[in-house]
């Protein structure tokens, strides 16, 4: 267990929450390993088996903590909160805007070209940093092709050839994955992606981090106002927080990728930090969790300068800024939506 920038993560199997007064008390087999004061936490996550107290939820209800559910390989199940503050006239808009086909174009294409910009910038670090020739030329070949994909989207038509060009796009990244790596690259080898459940190590630890990128996606766009289920690059199904996904996919190498090739390249993450189930399900150990959890938060720590907003924020935070940037756009006070391209 790790309370980190305000969230409590949960990771280890059997751990029950139950309160005492104002504090969330987590116990392990009948052991006291925990006391949280609840107005230090924003939000709690559990990954696999742990369970709740009636009292303890309602505490979290009552402090407008939300309880967020993921299997113990990341992947997310759901979310207990209480009724949220909303503004009706922003969530309005929204749903005026995702009925709005021109304006669902626009804002896909958006979060497609911050997604790929923030892909290229991915991929030139890694060439510059790179000790192989090959290599160096393979990243260098797919961010050129990835600016024509950009220059393609810039003359897109509609939201469905934004979405053909984002999958074109993501094959051309994910295909040339393995060049990033400078250690470990057998073990932790990309051949496609694989999700659910993961195959192999690399998608296991892709997958975990995706998962905690797309719950602070969540966090930051209800804190906003905004319904994250109601999105414009992702259809819409039931159970799928689009506008998540949609906000979070300028974040996938920029803080996801970014980390993943970090953990693996200084073996902060190795083989070890996995296991392998019946079916070919690979999944994290419990040490190799709260390592993952431990390095994304010390990144969320780290200071940036926002590029729109000109003004130094922690990683963490970046999400909530393009939250509000977005609400601010679809109020009518900004022009259009502009992502977090970072250099």
């Amino acid at each position: 267990m790790e309370v980190k920038q305000n969230t409590l993560y949960l990771t280890t199997t059997g751990a029950y929450v139950s309160r005492d007064h104002l504090n969330l008390r987590i116990e392990v087999e009948r052991e006291l390993k925990l006391s949280v004061p609840i107005h230090h936490l924003e939000s709690v996550c559990v990954f696999g088996q742990c369970g709740f107290s009636p009292q303890a939820l309602e505490l979290c209800w009552e402090s407008g903590v939300p309880v967020n559910y993921f299997s113990e390989n990341g992947y997310f199940i759901g979310r207990w909160e209480g009724v949220p503050n909303t503004s009706v006239l922003l969530r309005r808009a929204q749903y005026r805007a995702a009925d709005n086909e021109e304006q669902t174009h626009l804002l896909a294409r958006q979060f497609v070209a911050g997604k790929i910009q923030n892909a290229r910038q991915s991929l030139m670090r890694s060439a510059r940093e790179s000790d192989s020739d090959d290599d160096r030329q393979r990243l260098q070949s797919c961010s050129v092709e990835l600016a024509t994909m950009l220059r393609w989207l810039e003359q897109s038509t509609g939201v469905d050839e934004v979405r053909g060009l984002e999958g074109q796009s993501a094959a051309l990244y994910f295909g040339v994955f393995t060049c990033h790596l400078r250690q470990q690259r057998e073990d932790f080898a990309f051949g496609t992606r694989s999700r659910r459940p993961p195959r192999d190590l690399i998608n296991c630890l892709l997958s975990f981090l995706y998962a905690v990128v797309r719950h602070d996606c969540i966090a930051a766009l209800t804190a906003t106002g905004l319904d994250p289920f109601v999105g414009y690059l992702h259809a819409l199904r039931p159970n799928r927080p689009a506008l998540a996904l949609d906000l979070m996919e300028e974040f996938r190498a920029l803080l996801a990728d970014r980390l993943a090739i970090t953990l693996i390249n200084r073996r902060q993450v190795t083989p070890k930090d996995f296991t392998k189930r019946e079916g070919g399900a690979v999944e994290f150990t419990q040490a190799g969790r709260k390592a993952v959890i431990t390095a994304y938060q010390s990144r969320k720590q780290e200071t940036v300068k926002h590029p729109v907003i000109d003004q130094d924020f922690r990683v963490g935070q970046l999400m909530l800024a393009q939250s509000r940037i977005l609400a601010r756009h679809l109020r009518g006070d900004l022009k259009e939506y502009v992502p977090c391209v970072l250099r």
